[in-house]
């Protein structure tokens, strides 16, 4: 069946999959290392690329493949490349984009280590970049030079929940002869399409949202047009970080309920975070569904739901945040986020901690903040949990 114009939940259990001949309901896991030819001729027809076929899992597997073309389904662009990691996922990006001399703007309040990668290693080769808050549209403007390459957004931002506006920052970035590279992980292309924005290139860390079980870790890429999608895949032959085919099994089965799963944490964390708001124990909320969120009016705009991600600081800072990650009881205190379970962790001395306080700060991470990943247990539970923990 085609479901090209199908509603979203439908792709999520249908984009992508393929025809067994042996009538498996679910894309079976080809877990091998390389496929057999029928004959030289056919071996020779694949790798001159005249003939459809599949050689070795690093070049190509129908399982990753099933998920590949499910991701670019729902994000709306040309094709997917899967990676080994979230982080796989930017390498690829950056080695495919990015050459000697040439410059990023990136959001400031980035995932950490996509940060570092960019300041500690692709400076070794020429490459130099500016971060700012790219919340302000200004700031892209001024940030952007001749040798500029790539703008580099991640909306809402880890962990400042920082939202950019897409269309704007695409049209910008063209205008100035680079690509818009967008970060979606916080939103998952359930809530956000950057392709359909202006976006060329749109990454997940799928271990998140996407796989949402806590039990796989992933990265994929999508590609508005084919010439850019096949700069990304060769780059990841050539490093070898593809992903695996049972790895990507887990992912495409884990995607089938995203929907599901990011309505009810959604909704809790809007419930949370407003009950948090109310707090005298609580500085702030960064919650992009909030009202008093800065930029809530594009994030209504632009993305279809706000997400289960909160960020809060509170009042005495550092220590108060320290005291509140070690008395929760039912949130698990630990890095990643997306997931069925509640996630609370402390992004200054985890997630953030290899970036400098004066950068950290400028960026909107403050030693107190607090980044919490709403999962779908019961919300009264959850606030009942932060209760105890902030009056215990």
């Amino acid at each position: 069946m085609t479901t090209k114009d199908a509603g979203f939940n439908t792709k999520l259990v249908h984009a992508g999959a393929m025809h067994d001949p042996l009538g498996s309901a679910v894309t079976p896991i080809y877990q091998t290392s390389t496929f057999a030819f029928h004959d030289a001729q056919e071996g020779a027809d694949r790798f001159a690329g005249k003939a459809e076929g599949y050689i070795y899992t690093r070049l190509g597997n129908p399982t990753i493949r099933a998920l590949e073309d499910c991701v670019a389904e729902l994000e709306g662009g040309c094709g997917g490349v899967a990676t080994s990691s979230g982080m796989g996922a930017v390498s690829t990006a950056y080695i495919s984009l990015l050459g000697h001399g040439a410059h990023v703007v990136s959001t400031a309040a980035v995932y950490g280590p996509s940060r570092r990668l960019l300041e500690e290693h692709f400076s070794r080769f020429g490459v130099t970049a500016s971060f700012v808050d790219t919340s302000e549209i200004q700031n892209i403007e001024k940030a952007l030079r001749p040798e500029t390459q790539v703008l580099y957004v991640e909306t809402p931002a880890n962990p400042s929940m920082q939202v950019t506006d897409l269309e704007a920052a695409a049209s910008i970035a063209h205008a100035h002869g680079a690509l818009l590279v967008v970060d979606n992980t916080f939103a998952s292309p359930y809530l956000q399409q950057p392709l359909r924005l202006g976006a060329d290139v749109v990454l997940h860390s799928v271990t998140k949202f996407i796989n949402g079980h806590a039990d796989v870790v992933g990265g994929i890429l999508v590609a508005r047009e084919k010439p850019l999608l096949g700069r990304l895949r060769a780059v990841m032959i050539a490093t070898g970080c593809n992903m695996d085919p049972h790895q990507a099994f887990l992912v495409h089965r884990g995607l089938k309920t995203l929907a599901l799963r990011l309505d009810r944490a959604q909704a809790s964390a809007h419930s949370i975070a407003t009950w948090l708001e109310k707090r005298p124990e609580v500085a702030w909320v960064r919650y992009v569904g909030l009202p008093s969120h800065p930029q809530h009016e594009l994030a209504r705009k632009q993305m279809r739901g706000f997400g289960a991600m909160i960020s809060f600081e509170l009042v005495g800072g550092l220590e108060a945040g320290r005291r509140l990650m070690n008395r929760v009881r039912l949130a698990t205190l630990a890095v990643s986020l997306g997931g069925v379970e509640t996630l609370i962790e402390h992004p200054a001395s985890m997630t953030h901690a290899g970036i400098p306080r004066e950068e950290r700060e400028k960026a909107g991470i403050t030693d107190g903040l607090v980044r919490y990943s709403v999962g779908i247990e019961a919300v009264d539970d959850l606030i009942d949990d932060l209760e105890q923990a902030l009056t215990g």
